[in-house]
């Protein structure tokens, strides 16, 4: 008698979204990459920028966001060993994601939206077909599970 089991499929690999958090997604490493998107910084202008943040928990997430190839560090004195950061593309692609999370929680606690420069007007984020000129909508979206937040 023989015995038939069914092999199990294998599990899905993380979402985009899920990928994307394992990588930046805690408060400081976020903040982290927002304090060098004006410039390279060195850790005492990083710990000037983000005061509340504590040295070595800024140590570690500059490592960690070194190791995810957000930043690289670059020495600019060998005695002591003193590194500069400076983000990487991956990093510097992370603005406009750290720019809409910052107009999302500028909205909700009654704070000023982002506003075009030239108008005023308050403006809306919209995915964008470049081929076809259009504005896409939530419904209109595919690529699988991994890439859809809805």
């Amino acid at each position: 008698m023989s015995v038939v089991t069914e092999s199990a499929a294998a599990p899905p690999g993380p979402s985009g979204l899920e990928s994307a958090l394992d990588r930046v997604g805690d408060r400081w490493s976020l903040l982290v990459v927002d304090a060098l998107l004006e410039s390279p910084r060195r850790f005492g202008e990083l710990r000037e920028a983000l005061p509340a943040i504590a040295p070595n928990i800024l140590t570690d997430r500059l490592r960690r966001l070194e190791r995810e190839r957000i930043l690289v560090s670059t020495p600019y004195s060998t005695r002591p060993p003193r590194m500069e950061y400076t983000l990487t593309g991956d990093g510097r692609d992370l603005a406009s994601a750290l720019r809409l999370l910052a107009d999302w929680g500028s909205r909700r606690t009654g704070g000023e939206p982002l506003r075009h420069d030239r108008c005023g007007t308050p403006i809306e984020a919209r995915w964008f077909c470049p081929t076809c000129a259009v504005a896409v909508g939530d419904g209109e979206i595919s690529g699988g599970e991994e890439t859809r937040l809805v």
